[in-house]
Protein backbone atom coordinates (compact mmCIF):
# COMPACT_ATOMS: atom_id res chain seq x y z
CA UNK A 1 0.00 0.00 0.00
CA UNK A 2 1.34 3.66 -0.46
CA UNK A 3 2.31 5.97 2.08
CA UNK A 4 -0.72 7.49 4.04
CA UNK A 5 -2.69 5.26 2.08
CA UNK A 6 -5.46 4.45 4.87
CA UNK A 7 -7.61 6.66 7.11
CA UNK A 8 -9.93 6.11 9.91
CA UNK A 9 -12.50 8.38 11.99
CA UNK A 10 -14.43 7.28 15.11
CA UNK A 11 -18.18 7.58 15.26
CA UNK A 12 -19.44 7.56 18.39
CA UNK A 13 -22.91 9.03 17.44
CA UNK A 14 -25.06 8.84 14.21
CA UNK A 15 -26.03 12.54 15.23
CA UNK A 16 -23.98 14.33 12.61
CA UNK A 17 -21.68 11.40 11.55
CA UNK A 18 -23.12 12.09 7.35
CA UNK A 19 -21.61 15.52 7.59
CA UNK A 20 -18.65 14.24 9.31
CA UNK A 21 -17.93 11.38 7.33
CA UNK A 22 -18.26 13.08 4.17
CA UNK A 23 -15.96 16.10 5.40
CA UNK A 24 -13.21 13.77 6.44
CA UNK A 25 -14.02 11.66 2.88
CA UNK A 26 -13.33 14.74 1.11
CA UNK A 27 -10.13 16.17 3.14
CA UNK A 28 -8.60 11.90 2.20
CA UNK A 29 -9.82 12.63 -1.47
CA UNK A 30 -7.72 16.16 -1.85
CA UNK A 31 -4.83 14.54 -0.15
CA UNK A 32 -4.64 11.89 -2.41
CA UNK A 33 -5.11 13.71 -5.69
CA UNK A 34 -9.01 12.74 -6.68
CA UNK A 35 -9.99 16.18 -6.11
CA UNK A 36 -10.10 18.92 -6.75
CA UNK A 37 -11.30 17.56 -10.37
CA UNK A 38 -12.04 20.17 -13.02
CA UNK A 39 -14.85 17.94 -14.21
CA UNK A 40 -15.52 14.56 -16.48
CA UNK A 41 -14.80 11.68 -14.90
CA UNK A 42 -12.29 12.45 -12.28
CA UNK A 43 -15.14 14.52 -10.83
CA UNK A 44 -17.59 11.74 -11.12
CA UNK A 45 -15.64 8.91 -9.57
CA UNK A 46 -14.89 11.27 -6.78
CA UNK A 47 -18.85 12.36 -6.65
CA UNK A 48 -19.74 8.42 -6.74
CA UNK A 49 -17.04 7.90 -3.44
CA UNK A 50 -18.72 10.66 -1.51
CA UNK A 51 -22.45 9.28 -1.87
CA UNK A 52 -21.43 6.19 -1.36
CA UNK A 53 -20.05 7.25 2.26
CA UNK A 54 -23.18 8.94 2.47
CA UNK A 55 -25.50 6.31 1.67
CA UNK A 56 -23.24 3.80 3.79
CA UNK A 57 -23.09 5.70 7.04
CA UNK A 58 -27.05 6.68 6.66
CA UNK A 59 -27.90 3.09 6.62
CA UNK A 60 -25.89 2.29 9.74
CA UNK A 61 -27.03 5.75 11.08
CA UNK A 62 -31.26 4.74 10.23
CA UNK A 63 -31.20 0.48 10.70
CA UNK A 64 -28.37 -0.30 13.31
CA UNK A 65 -28.23 2.28 16.03
CA UNK A 66 -25.56 3.99 14.08
CA UNK A 67 -22.21 3.51 12.59
CA UNK A 68 -18.97 3.16 15.04
CA UNK A 69 -16.28 3.92 12.37
CA UNK A 70 -15.38 5.04 8.82
CA UNK A 71 -12.15 3.84 6.82
CA UNK A 72 -10.88 4.89 3.68
CA UNK A 73 -8.18 2.10 2.32
CA UNK A 74 -6.79 3.53 -1.12
CA UNK A 75 -4.83 1.07 -3.50
CA UNK A 76 -3.56 1.78 -7.17
CA UNK A 77 -6.52 0.39 -8.02
CA UNK A 78 -8.90 1.94 -6.27
CA UNK A 79 -10.71 3.01 -2.67
CA UNK A 80 -12.53 0.63 -0.42
CA UNK A 81 -14.93 2.12 1.74
CA UNK A 82 -15.55 0.59 5.15
CA UNK A 83 -18.08 1.20 7.71
CA UNK A 84 -18.63 -0.64 10.86
CA UNK A 85 -21.37 -0.89 13.06
CA UNK A 86 -22.33 -2.62 16.21
CA UNK A 87 -25.02 -4.67 14.51
CA UNK A 88 -24.50 -8.79 13.36
CA UNK A 89 -27.15 -8.48 10.92
CA UNK A 90 -25.62 -8.07 7.31
CA UNK A 91 -27.09 -5.36 4.78
CA UNK A 92 -30.07 -6.46 2.59
CA UNK A 93 -30.57 -5.39 -0.59
CA UNK A 94 -34.36 -4.99 -0.59
CA UNK A 95 -36.49 -4.34 -3.79
CA UNK A 96 -38.60 -1.64 -3.98
CA UNK A 97 -41.60 -1.76 -6.51
CA UNK A 98 -41.66 2.05 -6.88
CA UNK A 99 -38.62 4.04 -7.63
CA UNK A 100 -40.56 7.61 -6.80
CA UNK A 101 -41.26 6.05 -3.19
CA UNK A 102 -38.75 7.68 -0.74
CA UNK A 103 -36.02 5.12 1.14
CA UNK A 104 -34.76 1.79 0.43
CA UNK A 105 -32.61 2.85 -2.19
CA UNK A 106 -29.37 3.17 -0.12
CA UNK A 107 -27.62 -0.50 -1.00
CA UNK A 108 -29.19 -0.18 -4.56
CA UNK A 109 -27.03 3.49 -4.90
CA UNK A 110 -23.96 1.95 -3.35
CA UNK A 111 -24.33 -1.70 -5.55
CA UNK A 112 -24.96 0.49 -8.79
CA UNK A 113 -21.68 2.92 -8.31
CA UNK A 114 -19.35 0.07 -7.03
CA UNK A 115 -17.73 -2.71 -8.86
CA UNK A 116 -18.09 -4.53 -5.74
CA UNK A 117 -19.42 -4.60 -1.91
CA UNK A 118 -20.78 -6.49 0.50
CA UNK A 119 -20.31 -7.18 4.08
CA UNK A 120 -17.79 -9.02 6.91
CA UNK A 121 -18.64 -10.02 10.58
CA UNK A 122 -16.33 -8.36 13.10
CA UNK A 123 -15.55 -8.71 17.00
CA UNK A 124 -18.16 -5.86 17.19
CA UNK A 125 -20.63 -6.25 14.97
CA UNK A 126 -19.80 -6.22 11.29
CA UNK A 127 -18.50 -3.68 8.46
CA UNK A 128 -19.79 -3.12 5.36
CA UNK A 129 -17.57 -2.15 2.32
CA UNK A 130 -18.05 -0.76 -1.14
CA UNK A 131 -14.79 -0.85 -3.75
CA UNK A 132 -14.70 1.89 -6.59
CA UNK A 133 -12.18 1.86 -8.97
CA UNK A 134 -9.55 4.77 -9.53
CA UNK A 135 -10.20 7.72 -11.60
CA UNK A 136 -7.74 8.04 -14.66
CA UNK A 137 -4.66 10.34 -14.00
CA UNK A 138 -4.97 13.87 -14.05
CA UNK A 139 -5.06 15.22 -17.69
CA UNK A 140 -5.60 11.76 -19.08
CA UNK A 141 -7.57 11.66 -22.51
CA UNK A 142 -6.63 14.70 -23.17
CA UNK A 143 -5.09 16.13 -26.29
CA UNK A 144 -1.91 18.58 -26.31
CA UNK A 145 -3.26 21.84 -27.73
Amino acid sequence: MPPDAERSLALRSATGAVTRSRAFTREALVDWGWLPAAGGERKAVAEDVLLIVSELVTNAARHVGGPIELRLRRSPSGLRVEVSDESPEPPVLRRNDDPAVPGRHGLRVVALLSWAWGSVPGARGKTVWSEISAPPAAGAGRHPD
